[in-house]
């Protein structure tokens, strides 16, 4: 993979996004970043630019988005959205809580979009958990699941479904089943360490669950859009829960001989793995202490 691409998207969506409970865009300048789109094939894009990758559904219903970034992007991807349909934004879908993929929903949800999302993604935002600019009213889901629904929009049959804690305890998967296109949001980063969110209900074992559970139902065809990263192909999401499995032996095996947290952090176990994996913003001690913690709650 790039690896310059995964750093600089793993560093702004992470490093950003665990920002997200200050005002982020009075933190750094935007005004350099630029929206990429991916084309996916029947009417669906990936849209990249800075924090979590965006999902597009085009057709005669009007966009459906997965996910919108920061809020100071918001006029950006309208106009990248503007550029493959002449139409307003219908639906916003948030994968989770965090401002990298909620900024911008006040944007779009004044501007008519229809914001949706898994109920605890509500309540955070309701509890003032995520970033200052998902503030109003005009920010929160309207329409919200406990376990799954499906839209039948732009002729595809979208489903939804709540995984289990993973990222966050409100992360939700979305299959594209005619065009063979996932959105996992944060539940996978492609090239690197994830961010699991332990204060916000994020767990290992739900990341591999959810990483099996997706793999049994794709095939070599299926495009994955992850959180942050390059767009993937099973094999991609094959190889991090494979690591994600190895991480978890490591680490447990270490707290089944009663060694404190600190204690394992100093054996650096993860020191052959951290080449490939660690060069984002969760570098290996990041990975090991959330891996630790997380196992230790379980």
């Amino acid at each position: 993979m790039n690896r310059k691409t995964f750093i600089k998207a793993t560093f702004f969506g992470i490093g950003m996004g665990m920002l997200s409970v200050g005002p982020v865009s009075a933190q750094r300048d935007f005004s350099n970043v630029e929206i990429t789109t991916v084309k996916l094939g029947q009417g669906l894009f990936m849209l990249q630019g800075a924090g979590g990758n965006i999902g597009l559904s085009i057709g005669d219903d009007g966009p459906f988005v997965i996910d919108d970034q920061f809020a100071p992007l918001s006029e950006k991807i309208t106009a990248a959205i503007a550029e493959v349909s002449d139409q307003s934004v219908a639906f916003v879908l948030n994968t989770h809580y965090h401002g990298d993929h909620t900024g911008g929903n006040e944007a779009f949800g004044k501007a008519g979009a229809h914001i949706v999302a898994h109920d605890n993604v509500r309540a955070r935002l309701l509890e003032g958990a995520a970033s200052a600019e998902n503030g109003t009213d005009d920010a929160l889901p309207i329409i919200t699941f406990s376990h799954s629904m499906t839209f039948h929009w732009n002729g595809q049959e979208i489903y939804i479904w709540h995984s289990k804690p993973a990222h966050t305890d409100g992360d939700a998967i979305i299959y594209a089943k005619d065009a063979d296109v996932v959105h996992m949001g944060d539940v996978f980063f492609n090239g690197g360490y994830p961010y699991i969110d332990i204060d916000a209900g994020g767990d290992l074992n739900g990341y591999i669950e959810t990483h099996d559970s997706v793999l049994a139902m794709i095939n070599e065809g299926t495009k994955i859009i992850p959180g942050h990263g390059p767009l993937a192909d099973k094999s991609d999401l094959e190889k991090t829960v494979s690591m994600l499995k190895d991480v978890k032996g490591r680490i447990q095996n270490l707290i089944n001989q009663g060694m404190s947290e600190d204690a394992v952090v100093a054996a650096d176990p993860l020191s052959d793995l951290n080449p490939h994996w660690g060069q984002g913003f969760i570098n290996g001690e990041k990975m090991t202490r959330s891996a630790y913690r997380s196992l230790v709650a379980s």
